[in-house]
């Protein structure tokens, strides 16, 4: 029975307690080449800490015993480099040093954490050592220097592995706990600060004993903010050799969920079941723009496989709680200034969102400012995992979109929450959506759209308006990812269809329908018509207007191609409902099932 590591990222207890472990080692080859002192990037929870862990146990001079039962079974024991087993390996964990109320508390945090790994660096190579290192309580930094002379004095170098080097600026870009710009800066300026520690670092590679340094974190931002004191680190997470790093490739589940379905006692469909499930859920993501490369978030995969195993069913909630993405990211970068329509374009992904250049050099000064660029808030999303690189537009610049279900989840809910703050009002519109699946009558839903839903869009909105506008609007309402597989511009023999909603494959026993929907607008003036003198027509009367008639055909007839194509393509058959749905700016929805 094959073992799942969700939650744990020691190699060595994954290697030998015979975890399932998907093989990265042939990348350390290419990170010996890439440089002595290396930053790699990517969001959170996405396998960075297993990485560094790898790393830890192949170049650590303690483990040369058991290196063979560690990495002899692995790609990289086939073609070994020289460097390995050849370290003295320190670690610091900057995640776990917490935020304090006071700088001073967040001070002393930090180098407690310092001193704390540079003891337990000091214990476990005591037999190489002939020189006592002095641990200085107050200043981590001498602590750090006394290692140095004790390493210099073996035939050892030092190989440093920093993770989650940016949690304070992660803290204070999120806005947990007390962190605030003021206490920031001082963190930066103060002597004994991050600015004096990542220096100490600098000048330990200068010959005093630090050979290499591999860092990792989710953005470049604090990186920018030091780096008048440490201006050598070589950035590698765009580079396409590294791109699946971290991360799985759609090629390494097929055999393991072929495993499980064996030991369920499954049949094979069900596997290429939870093949598709996965992918919907968890695949798209791509870190280098000269790659079409997609990885999976490998946390979410082994949460997966794991509850798919323990139960022999597909978990219902695709995504943990426990690895729930902050819904704060987005919705303080939706109060930037043009923050709310990128986030808003970013789900109904027309126009795609593009970029000349990622931004890679940004300090928190810059991201605290109230008025923002496009690169910026782009830039940002990308790094936190929110938007993922989508190719190249005919002019070269870089395409963007969101990677997956889960994450477009966080969308859907951080603009519900925006446009409907009350609980008691999504509570009902949920009901009402749970009622719809049921039933495909979408009555109630464009009562409650006219009546309250677009009471929050203001004149602005009006200008921009379209289809997408409303669709996106649907969207948010009718979002779920518990039943239904969903999928705004879905490919359809090269049409894009603008909403499918399909159940889920676990689910398909359920009494619940399939939908395809198909937006249409109309301007106030197309009907030559006041919001007011619109809202005393009846449904009848509104449904007879010319312009609305010749919409509700347009849609029909395009609903019915889409109808056919995906009725050829997917296997299973589907209880499908046509509808369409056109708005008469924000102040009339009408609706016709096709038949």
């Amino acid at each position: 029975m094959l073992k799942f590591p969700y939650g744990n990222s020691d190699f060595y207890r994954i290697r030998t307690d015979n975890y399932f472990y998907v093989d990265r080692s042939s990348h350390i080859r290419l990170i010996e080449e890439a440089g002595d002192q290396l930053l790699f990037l990517r969001p959170r929870r996405f396998g960075k800490s297993l990485l560094l862990s790898m790393l830890e146990n192949y170049y650590d001079v303690l483990k040369a015993s058991e290196f063979e039962r560690l990495f002899g079974e692995l790609e990289i024991f086939k073609n070994l480099t020289e460097k390995h087993n050849q370290y003295l390996v320190m670690k610091w964990d900057f995640s776990v040093v917490e935020s304090q109320d006071e700088i001073k508390g967040l001070r002393k945090a930090l180098h407690d954490h310092l001193n704390n790994q540079i003891k337990r660096f000091m214990e476990r190579y005591q037999d190489y050592f002939s020189y006592t290192i002095e641990i200085d309580k107050e200043n981590a930094i001498s602590s750090f220097e006394s290692a140095l002379i004790a390493i210099s004095q073996t035939p050892y170098r030092l190989y440093l592995l920093i993770d989650e080097y940016d949690n304070f600026a992660n803290d204070l870009m999120m806005g947990r706990g007390q962190t605030n710009p003021e206490r920031y800066k001082i963190l930066l300026s103060t002597e004994g600060s991050l600015k004096a520690i990542f220096r100490a670092v600098k000048s330990a590679s200068s010959g005093r004993g630090l050979e290499r340094v591999f860092i990792t974190g989710v953005s470049p931002v604090l990186m920018s903010d030091i780096t008048s004191a440490y201006n050598v680190a070589e950035n590698i997470y765009s580079q396409p050799k590294f791109n699946d790093l971290c991360g799985f490739r759609e090629s390494e589940l097929e055999s393991v969920v072929n495993h499980v379905v064996t030991e369920c006692k499954l049949s094979p469909a069900l596997g290429q079941k939870a093949l598709d499930l996965m992918q919907t859920f968890y695949n798209g993501y791509c870190f280098s723009v000269n790659i079409n490369e997609l990885v999976y978030n490998p946390t979410l995969v082994l949460y997966f496989l794991k509850y798919f195993q323990d139960d022999c069913q597909f978990p219902s909630q695709m995504l943990d709680d426990n690895l729930a993405m902050d819904l704060g990211k987005l919705t303080n970068l939706s109060r930037l200034p043009n923050g709310r329509a990128i986030i808003w374009q970013a789900l109904n992904e027309t126009p795609p969102l593009v970029l000349s250049l990622l931004a890679n050099r940004f300090g928190v000064v810059q991201m605290l400012k109230t008025s923002q660029s496009n690169q910026f808030i782009i830039s940002l999303l990308y790094y936190l995992g929110i938007l993922t690189l989508d190719g190249k537009t005919v002019l070269n610049e870089s395409r963007f979109k969101i990677p997956n279900l889960v994450v477009r989840k966080l969308y859907v809910e951080h603009l519900l929450e925006m446009l409907l703050p009350q609980d008691t009002e999504r509570e009902e519109i949920r009901d009402m959506a749970k009622a719809f699946y049921q039933t495909g009558d979408l009555q109630a839903i464009c009562n409650f759209m006219d009546q309250r839903y677009f009471e929050v869009f203001d004149n602005r909105d009006y200008k921009t308006a379209n289809e997408l506008t409303i669709k996106t609007a649907f969207l948010t309402v009718l979002f779920n990812d518990v039943w239904y597989m969903m999928d705004s511009e879905m490919a359809c023999k090269r049409r894009y269809t603008d909403l499918t909603m399909i159940i889920r494959p676990d689910f398909r026993e359920l009494p619940l329908y399939d939908f395809i929907f198909e937006f249409k607008y109309l301007k106030l003036g197309d009907v030559k018509l006041s919001g007011v003198e619109l809202k005393k027509l009846s449904q009848a009367e509104l449904e007879a207007l010319e312009p609305v008639k010749e919409k509700l055909e347009e849609a029909k007839q395009q609903l019915l191609d889409y109808q056919t194509c995906l009725e050829e393509e997917c296997n299973d058959v589907l209880k499908l409902k046509l509808i369409s749905v056109v708005a008469v700016g924000f102040d009339r929805l009408v609706w016709q099932t096709v038949t």
